[in-house]
């Protein structure tokens, strides 16, 4: 058992300071879930211009995230050592540099080197923005934080298809990619002009040996190895609940829209527009998600509940008869529920990271997110190419009842690993 030592709150700071953080945190997060869907809107140009199948374009998501993965996991130790400001802006010049190498990309195996350096650019997000959040923000508004943060990401996944489909109409796919780097050049810009707002010291290098030391150990402060919190078991639990939730999104994201609209006969332009409505219910759900989380001890049940209505939801887009001009509905009422849940996972996670380690811990939990959006397009691509429409619901469905139980794991593992004197959260 590892006794999770919580540092002090942040003191109450200016709503002020604390708003500024929060919307710069989550403009640069909102870039980084815009890029994640940087090829995904492109599939039907890209399948056409480069003479390959929804298996191989699925592929190029796998090369993202497993890059993305191994470099969130490493960047989570840069950040605790180095700070997140220099890793941050590490981060958006890669994945402007990457739109701009697809943009010129004239082989797949152009899109596939690019993937790798799109991925690296995007592994270190979770690890900065989390670090800086629970470091910075006063405790009273966590709650809050976590939920802007996930709204700016719905909003950088909605904006997404949302900029890059008309834009490929109008001048075509390469265009809309430079639009795509602009946008993450201009975001640069902007935190680089407001940098002193990120400003925050890396962590002693003893701090997190400390921190992470087993109950009862004996083991004199300093003495633990950096990796001892890789011993916890609700980092694990953490990690997969991500990993299935992250299989959620990527089958949302890049090919529930097309299997809707085979199943429902729904036509190309409300195809187009059900991930970003998805996109914007989700964001407005977590922002009520954020208010639901003043009462901690309701977030499994909150997760619980909002993904047991999205895979409701789900399994009636698979089997039922759905006219056309509900689809969208149905894609914003699934991504309100799954909205809803974003603030208390996000709690869940911040119990069950030890003191001093923010950077490292989210860099592990968080790369569930990446190792199931690698994993999971080859399979729903292979369904969508053997024409299995429904079948792509289903293990949709199936994603989001894991999830129910994953949340409550992650609770009742969290709670073995708190020491017996209460902490402060």
């Amino acid at each position: 058992m590892v006794a999770i030592a919580v540092p002090p709150a942040p003191p109450l700071a200016p709503l002020r300071r604390d708003a500024t953080l929060i919307g710069l945190v989550g403009l640069a997060h909102g870039v980084s879930h815009f890029c994640q869907l940087l090829l995904a809107p492109l599939f039907p140009w890209l399948k056409v211009e480069f003479g390959v199948s929804y298996a191989e374009l699925g592929f190029l998501l796998t090369i993202f995230f497993v890059t993305s993965c191994a470099v969130q996991a490493g960047s989570g130790f840069l950040v605790d050592r180095y700070g997140p400001r220099p890793i941050l802006f590490a981060g958006l010049f890669l994945l402007g540099l990457a739109a701009l190498g697809y943009a010129a990309s004239t082989s797949y195996t152009m899109l596939a080197g690019f993937s790798v350096l799109a991925g690296v650019g995007n592994g270190v997000f979770h690890p900065v923005d989390y670090t800086l959040l629970n470091r910075k923000v006063s405790k009273s508004r966590l709650g809050h934080a976590y939920s802007a943060h996930g709204i700016t990401g719905s909003l950088g996944w909605a904006l997404a298809p949302a900029l890059l489909v008309p834009v490929t109409l109008a001048s075509g796919w390469r265009t809309a990619l430079v639009c795509a780097a602009a946008l993450a050049f201009a975001v640069m810009a902007v935190l680089w002009w407001r940098r002193s707002e990120l400003g925050l010291p890396p962590v002693e290098a003893s701090a997190p040996a400390q921190a992470a030391r087993p109950a009862g150990s004996g083991a004199a402060p300093g003495a633990e190895h950096a990796l001892a919190f890789l011993a916890m078991p609700a980092v694990w639990m953490c990690f997969a609940f991500f990993f299935f939730y992250a299989g959620v999104l990527s089958v949302v994201q890049s090919f529930a829209p097309q299997a809707a609209g085979q199943l429902h006969a729904v036509p190309a332009h409300l195809v187009a527009m059900c991930l970003s409505v998805y996109m914007v219910c989700a964001a407005v759900g977590m922002l009520l998600g954020g208010f639901l989380v003043a009462n901690e001890s309701r977030c499994e049940h909150i997760v619980g509940l909002a993904f047991a209505a999205a895979a409701a939801i789900a399994l009636t887009l698979g089997f039922a008869r759905v006219p056309a001009l509900a689809v969208p509905v149905l894609f914003g009422l699934m991504g309100l529920a799954v909205g809803i849940s974003g603030p208390s996972r996000d709690l869940l996670v911040k119990r069950s990271t030890p003191a001093h380690a923010t950077g490292r811990v989210y860099g592990v939990v968080y790369g569930g997110l990446d190792v199931g959006q690698a994993l999971v397009p080859l399979l729903i691509g292979a369904l969508m190419d053997r024409g299995a429409y429904t079948a792509v619901w289903v293990a949709l469905a199936v994603l989001q009842g894991v999830l129910i139980v994953s949340a409550f794991r992650v609770r009742k593992v969290a709670g073995a690993s708190q020491p017996a004197a209460p902490s402060r959260v």
